[in-house]
């Protein structure tokens, strides 16, 4: 076979809206690697069904090598395979990452991957870089939000924008940079063609008003930058989340004792586990596909209790929990419907749904479009503890970068489970590993913004900075017992406001709301102190 596998020339393809693919024309050659990139609903998933075969077009051409065998691995995992029941008994990640192995033991020629990342934990998602590198006369086209592994693997870039693709020699660091550059430039070019037009409007209206001869050139050319601003497509907008804290709570945000927990008949998932999580951590969770990550997450919560121990809530904690499941939302009833009855279409603006896409059934929105969703009927509600299992799935690179910022600006505490190593790396301060958690105490708390240098690299710090960090065996105690006295405190202030809101507070108890509210702040700092020293 030839280098050439495949071209697409003007193919165009809508759903009674605008063209979703306007006269794309594309080309694919033996061991390219390219990543197709674009916004959420652009039709990047269509475009990879049209080239498999499994959409056809409404206009164009596309012409095949003979013998050209593609194949197509959709985002969806499946539910079940009939009389497969070693692949039913998979958690989703194994699915997926059997999927992937079917694919590409299959040997195809061109290989096309809609998400290929979703669910899959580190170790898989290397393993699948590193059989796609292997196959070096492989041609790909992958469709992924996983900014790390589009780094690694595309060496060319097709970009989707408002039906239109084009392609870019390069990787993915440079298209990022250049397609901005290209943003701006359009940008300009239509706010100059807008001031033209308003022009041209005051002239056509002022030459009406005074009944004179109107050049006619002119009149046409004004007729025609109508029509241009009337055909244009406005670029899709950056969603405009936004996270509103609620007030804090207590220090120690969840108490866990002496926890364990198994599926019946099943190893544990966690052993005699016992940990504080504080106020203003952000905690990842991390393992491997089927470890129980979603599990310890909804045992951290509340939502599943555990076969022995216990956890608790502290004071005044209010919390918003991401599902990957997407199970808050009702898939028969519309966007709209989906939100508390009050939501205005503008605040579901803000989230890029227009009103038209408002009044959709959420069956027939996009992944993506889910996801942005679900973020919409979180931030209503204002938190200080956000719990997130896979939010990233489906999200195109801006909103996730977007959430992203808004992550690491919230002030309270987060727990999170994600396979996108670059989100996590950029959001959590430090990283749970259920691989270790069999023992009776939890893994230490690794920092996950600074890998640790090489032993040889390593430069031991000063002896009285080693001095000051470390603390006594004393201090080690206090800092133990700290969370339990301040729970108390805060427990007892709150108490006292209480009383004294309603009057009938004495003035005894009111002087004694003062010197436990100082009490309070002075163990709060004292705790802040030995917690940075100890970290």
């Amino acid at each position: 076979m030839s280098d050439f596998q495949l071209s697409l020339s003007e193919v165009s393809l809508a759903y009674g809206g605008p063209n979703v693919l306007d006269k794309v024309t594309m080309s694919i050659a033996k061991g390219m690697r390219a990543a197709l990139t674009g916004r959420n609903g652009e039709g990047k998933s269509t475009l990879l069904k049209v080239i498999a075969g499994e959409l056809e077009p409404d206009s164009g051409q596309i012409v095949r090598a003979p013998g050209l065998k593609v194949v197509y691995v959709s985002q969806a995992v499946p539910a079940d395979r009939p009389g497969d029941n070693a692949f039913n008994a998979l958690s989703g990640g194994m699915r997926r990452r059997q999927i992937l192995s079917e694919a590409l033991l299959s040997r195809p020629d061109l290989l096309l991957l809609d998400e290929p990342t979703n669910h899959l934990d580190t170790e898989s998602i290397d393993w699948l870089e590193s059989m796609i590198k292997r196959q070096r006369d492989l041609s790909l086209l992958v469709v992924t939000h996983d900014r790390r592994f589009l780094r690694r693997i595309a060496t060319r870039i097709y970009d989707l924008d408002r039906g239109e693709l084009s392609g870019w020699e390069c990787d993915y660091t440079t298209f990022v940079r250049r397609k901005a550059e290209l943003m701006a430039d359009e940008a300009v070019y239509w706010e100059r063609k807008a001031k033209k037009l308003r022009e041209e409007e005051a002239w056509i209206r002022k030459g009406v008003k005074a009944r004179r001869t109107r050049n006619e050139g002119r009149v046409a050319a004004l007729v025609e930058l109508r029509k241009e601003f009337a055909a244009r497509r406005k670029a899709l907008g950056t969603a405009a989340l936004r996270i509103d804290s609620a007030l804090p709570g207590g220090v120690r945000v969840i108490k866990v004792e002496d926890m364990t927990f198994a599926y019946p008949g099943k190893s544990p998932i966690v052993e005699h586990l016992t940990m504080d999580i504080l106020r203003g951590e952000r905690l990842g969770l991390a393992g491997a596909n089927g470890s129980g990550k979603t599990t310890l997450l909804k045992l951290l919560t509340g939502r599943l209790q555990p076969t022995s121990g216990k956890v608790t809530l502290g004071t005044n904690v209010e919390m918003v929990f991401f599902d990957q499941l997407r199970s808050e939302l009702k898939p028969e009833l519309s966007v709209l419907e989906n939100m508390p009855g009050d939501t205005p279409y503008a605040y579901l603006a803000k989230f890029l749904f227009t009103p038209e896409r408002c009044r959709t059934p959420v069956k027939a929105l996009s992944g993506g479009e889910r996801a942005r969703l679900i973020l919409a009927k979180l931030f209503l509600k204002p938190a200080n503890l956000i719990v997130m299992d896979e939010p990233t799935n489906d999200l195109d690179i801006e909103t996730l970068e977007l959430l992203e910022e808004e992550l690491m600006e919230f002030k309270g505490t987060i727990l999170l489970v994600s396979h996108d190593r670059e989100f996590m790396d950029n959001v959590v301060t430090g990283t749970l590993n259920l691989g270790e958690l069999g023992a009776s105490q939890a893994a230490a708390v690794a920092d996950a913004k600074a890998p640790a240098a090489p032993e040889q690299e390593r430069a031991a710090p000063p002896p009285e900075e080693q001095k000051r960090k470390k603390l006594s065996y004393n201090e080690q105690r206090e800092l133990a017992v700290l969370p339990g006295r301040i729970e108390a405190l805060e427990q007892e202030v709150a108490t006292l406001n209480a009383k004294l809101a309603t009057g009938a507070g004495s003035a005894d108890e009111c002087h004694r709301l003062a010197a436990a509210q100082t009490e309070l702040d002075g163990l709060v700092d004292r705790w802040a102190e030995l917690a940075e020293r100890s970290a």
